[in-house]
C-alpha cells in the first residue's frame, strides 16, 4: 500500500506563489504517473497537472498552464507543484495521486490518494 502525504498549502494573496509537496512511502514505488487534482465543495475533483514517473512527460489543465509547474525527485519519491500567479479561483483542496494509467487526466485512473491540502487565494 502506498501512502501519499501532501504539504505546502496555505493562505496567499492573489498573484502570490505556493509550492506543494507530496511524499510517497510504503511498498516499492513505481507508479505510471503522479498527479495533482483539486476540489471545491459541491464540485467534482478537477485535474490540475500530472507527470509520468519514468519519462517525466507532463500534462496540465488549460486553466493552470503557464502558471503551475509539476516536477519530481525520484530519489525522494516526491512530486512538487509550483503554483505562481495564483488567482482566487485556484482556491481548493489540492490532492496528490499516484496511478493514471491509461488516462492521465481521469481521477478514477489514480489508485492512491493523499489526504489533501487546502490552498486559499484571497483577492
Amino acid at each position: 500500500q502506498v501512502q501519499l502525504l501532501e504539504s505546502g498549502g496555505g493562505l496567499v494573496q492573489a498573484g502570490g506563489s505556493l509550492r506543494l509537496s507530496c511524499v510517497a512511502s510504503g511498498r516499492t514505488f513505481s507508479p505510471y504517473a503522479m498527479g495533482w487534482f483539486r476540489q471545491v465543495p459541491g464540485k467534482e475533483r478537477e485535474f490540475v497537472a500530472t507527470m509520468t514517473w519514468s519519462a517525466g512527460v507532463t500534462l496540465y489543465a488549460e486553466s493552470v498552464k503557464d502558471r503551475f509547474t509539476i516536477s519530481r525527485d525520484n530519489a525522494k519519491n516526491t512530486v512538487y507543484l509550483q503554483m505562481n500567479s495564483l488567482k482566487p479561483e485556484d482556491t481548493a483542496v489540492y490532492y496528490c495521486a499516484a496511478g493514471g494509467f491509461p488516462s492521465l487526466r481521469v481521477s478514477r485512473q489514480y489508485t492512491s490518494w493523499g489526504q489533501g491540502t487546502q490552498v486559499t487565494v484571497s483577492s
